[in-house]
């Protein structure tokens, strides 16, 4: 019984990712063999767990287990074969570099007998060649290593070689240390043009080469080695030798941000790192950046460090971890070196200490950069060099101003601080106009309001009513803004009296008049503001009916009185376009835009398109969440209409623009998008990061629908990637949210999880997913759901070691046709045609012939009798092979 409970141990554990639980489940599988005194399943479980000691980062264990083995072979040949056993040896000289307290000599001494036994069993040295110039390089130098690598290189791969994938990855790296990039990079290309693999790769070789194609400029191909590399390694302790090289690697191509992200994100795994060497390359690779954060300006940023032992969490400062992690990589190169009689180590460490920057900055995603700015403006009117005339100054500031020319003003207003001397009430009341825009672009609105209060004290001091109400108007409309209406309408309201009644300035009376009608909106005086609006005169600049039509459209908004919003916004549009105002012109442009965009109407439709793109050319400079939303409303539409390349082009734009604004919410929105952009243009690297990015920002802001959509466009992402096991999970995860209030989500989503399990041959794992499918099914009141999900459930149980299982399963699933609607009798001689059909194959493997064939008979005849000709093809092949397997009497056995 003990045996067969360590076969159904082992059986179980490969199902498993590489880590703690894994093990575990091989320990036990090994003490039951034991138990059973089955010296030959207890040295085979024992190469297995060599592997898994390497694999899940125990790498000290590994030893000991292959020393065991060894002492086991050498006692009794007979126990298993000696290629496992010999294959082992190349991890364990390797690995033995790894350990400062392992003397040299025994690393030797072990490398000695490896090619003794090599030799005696007629092996290929190839294998023992690579062993001897990964020791030679690590104790002496990659110098030192020619003659061997030269031997490795020019010798014919043996069985014992390591696979094609992984044999250059370990030269490259080699390559890579001689400064030899183009010979590493050309070496790598057959892997990554996907010839050659396995799985250590291609993430592996990737990671060996991202210093090579930082130095040679090809950095797009850097960024995406980064991208794919890291994303294999993240969640596996056994690789963060490879993590230390991806911290390094963000901080010599300026993602020093990101580079901080994986730090603290592993920062925890140095209290548990696999060898001594691990955790020396991670300390001086985590050092190197935390000093790059320091040269950025970044150096008073703190790390959170998990508990350890009797160490508890704690927000670490850069500089304390960085000293801390200085001292940890040189006390241990130090160590390597007193046991190697060499400085080699040392001098990597402190040469990995003291590198500088590769790149200034490499983008790691499209997004990762700087938003696209827009057209250039047209050339200014006015060299301001050239301008001395105070006058002349305010004049184009203002006008500057009224145009939605943000920048230009304030650049004429710091122009009158270089030239002016003693200013007059009045221009130091324009001055002062200019400070208060500039409070209130750098959202200060108290500042603001105390800016336009002094200058309307100015313009009084000046004799300047008419400026004095004007300015008067500004400061007790942002009162009004701020909450503060009782004190500022009533100043807002005497103010445009004034200027309706006496002001020479059209403008300056029309923009009191949108004032008091905004501060009426805002109260719900939405009558009043819309008849204070229409009494207004028909203004003489285009431009002008422009700024009336808009604040027309914001009180009606404010309103909720959406079906005159658009005729208001095409007049406003239509204004400002005459006017040539191209900074307001663009506000308006994308609004009208997104109203049309939501219109079932083609001609709106085409308008629509228009729009965004005149919102996304005029958007200003330093106005990029406008930009953003045009370009992100464009690429939803392009998205919808099935151009997804186009799509995601202005998705990237959206994402980088609300991202430089810091309007991370939206930018995940966007991002969301961008991620079925990249889905459907099979870019599915770049949909799973970008899921991924998106996801915790739903969290935070607790929106759970727009999550569980992400986290299913991601799981689909994993699963079109190749990271089936992730997706699985994903998709498992999710069908735990839905099971409560949609059990038919919940059960789509257990049949892809056990879809993609039953794919990686995981059938234990699958057959309880597709139990769970079945559950979620019969509870969602879909009967045909159920008997599928336990028909698919049966198989499972089969190919996972019990065929009788199986069997007694599939009598579940049938039991469930009783259940199917009697007036479908096609849909359910379906159903049962499957189940016939799968029930042979289960009868088929417990070699109960005659009950398989008569099975597949009545499966032939059903699909025949629906018109089916492929399955009822499928039947008959399968009836043949079943026939052809059945022994006949000659076969039994006397």
């Amino acid at each position: 019984m003990s045996v067969e409970q360590a076969y159904e141990l082992l059986s179980r554990a490969g199902e498993l990712p590489y880590g703690q639980a894994r093990t575990i489940m091989v320990e036990e599988a090994l003490r039951l063999a034991e138990t059973a005194a089955d010296e030959r399943l207890a040295y085979r479980i024992r190469t297995y767990l060599r592997t898994e000691y390497t694999q899940s980062g125990e790498r000290a264990k590994a030893f000991a287990v292959f020393v065991r083995c060894l002492s086991d072979y050498d006692r009794n040949p007979d126990l298993g074969e000696e290629h496992q056993l010999f294959w082992g040896f190349k991890s364990t000289v390797t690995g033995l570099t790894r350990f400062p307290e392992i003397p040299l000599d025994r690393t030797l001494a072990v490398l000695d007998d490896m090619e003794r036994r090599y030799r005696l069993a007629g092996e290929g040295l190839q294998p023992v060649y690579m062993c001897r110039s990964v020791v030679t390089q690590h104790v002496h130098g990659p110098e030192a290593a020619e003659e061997w690598y030269t031997r490795w290189h020019a010798a014919p791969r043996t069985r014992l070689s390591d696979c094609e994938g992984c044999d250059p990855s370990t030269k490259v790296a080699y390559l890579a240390a001689r400064g030899r990039d183009e010979d590493a990079i050309a070496l790598a290309e057959p892997l990554l043009r996907g010839e050659l693999g396995c799985d250590e790769q291609p993430h592996t070789i990737l990671t060996e080469l991202l210093f090579s194609y930082l130095r040679t400029g090809r950095l797009e191909a850097a960024a995406d080695a980064h991208r794919r590399a890291y994303r294999a390694q993240r969640d596996r302790l056994a690789e963060l030798w490879g993590i230390a090289v991806h911290l390094e690697f963000c901080a010599r191509s300026g993602n020093e941000a990101r580079g901080l992200e994986l730090l603290e994100r592993h920062l925890g795994w140095l209290d548990r790192a696999p060898t001594p060497y691990d955790r020396m390359r991670f300390a001086a690779a985590g050092a190197l950046l935390l000093r790059r954060l320091a040269e950025i300006g970044h150096g008073d940023v703190t790390v959170r460090r998990p508990a350890h032992g009797d160490r508890p969490a704690a927000e670490v400062t850069a500089a304390d971890l960085r000293a801390e992690l200085t001292r940890e990589a040189l006390d241990l190169a130090a160590r390597f070196d007193a046991r190697n009689g060499t400085p080699e180590q040392g001098r990597l460490v402190r040469e990995l200490l003291d590198a500088e920057p590769l790149a200034d900055h490499l983008p790691l995603t499209p997004y990762a950069r700087r938003a696209t700015t827009p057209p250039p403006a047209p050339a200014p009117r006015d060299d301001l060099e050239g301008v001395d005339d105070l006058d002349r100054l305010f004049d184009l500031a203002e006008e500057h101003w009224r145009l939605g020319e943000f920048p230009a003003a304030l650049a004429a207003w710091r122009r009158v601080d270089t030239v002016a001397g003693e200013l007059t009430p009045i221009q130091r009341g324009r001055r002062l106009d200019g400070e208060g825009l500039e409070r209130l672009l750098s959202e200060d609105p108290p500042g603001a309001i105390d800016r336009w209060r002094r200058a309307a004290e100015q313009y009084t001091r000046g004799d300047d009513e008419e400026s004095t109400q004007s300015a008067t108007s500004r400061y007790a409309a942002v009162l009004c803004q701020t909450g503060q209406a009782e004190a500022g309408l009533p100043l807002l309201e005497s103010a445009f009296a004034w200027l309706d009644a006496h002001g020479t300035d059209p403008r300056r009376v029309l923009a009191a008049r949108t004032r008091v009608a905004a501060a009426y909106a805002e109260n719900g005086r939405v009558e009043e503001a819309l008849g204070l609006l229409d009494g207004a005169p028909a203004p003489a600049e285009p431009g002008d009916l422009g700024e009336l039509e808009m604040a027309r459209t914001r009180v009606l908004g404010a309103a909720g009185r959406d079906a005159e919003l658009t005729p208001a916004l095409r007049r406003a549009v239509d204004g400002y376009r005459r006017g040539g105002r191209r900074a307001v012109l663009a506000e308006a442009a994308f609004l009208l835009g997104r109203r049309l965009a939501a219109s079932d109407a083609e001609e709106d439709a085409a308008e629509a398109d228009a729009l965004l793109t005149e919102a996304i050319t005029n958007a200003p400079a330093d106005h990029p969440a406008l930009r953003a939303a045009a370009y992100a409303v464009r690429g939803g539409r392009l998205l919808a209409r099935g151009d997804a390349g186009q799509a995601a082009e202005d998705l990237i734009e959206a994402v980088a623009g609300f991202t430089a604004e810091g309007s991370h919410h939206q930018a995940a929105y966007a991002r969301q998008d961008l991620c079925v952009a990249y889905l459907e243009t099979g870019r599915y690297l770049e949909a799973a990061e970008t899921a991924e990015e998106a996801l915790p920002m739903f969290e935070a802001h607790g929106d759970a629908d727009a999550a569980r959509r992400t986290r299913y466009l991601l799981g689909n992402a994993q699963r079109d990637l190749g990271e089936v096991d992730a997706a699985a999970d994903t998709f498992t995860r999710l069908a735990e949210d839905e099971r409560a209030d949609q059990p038919a989500v919940a059960a789509r989503l257990l049949v892809q999880a056990g879809d993609l399990l039953s794919r990686l041959d995981k059938d234990a794992t699958a057959a309880e997913r597709f139990a769970a499918a079945a559950e979620a099914s019969t509870a969602a009141g879909d009967p045909y759901g159920t008997v599928q999900a336990l028909r698919r459930r049966a198989l499972c149980v089969m190919w996972s070691g019990s065929a009788e299982g199986g069997l007694t399963a599939m009598a579940g699933a049938r039991a469930a046709l009783a259940d199917l609607p009697g007036d479908e009798p096609a849909a359910l001689a379906w159903e049962m045609a499957l189940i016939d059909f799968d029930e042979a194959r289960i009868l088929g493997a417990l070699e109960r012939f005659d009950e398989a064939v008569a099975a597949a008979d009545r499966a032939a005849a059903a699909f025949a009798d629906l018109d089916q000709k492929d399955p009822a093809e499928a039947a008959e092949k399968l009836r043949a092979d079943l026939i052809a397997a059945r022994p006949t009497a000659g076969d039994t056995p006397q």
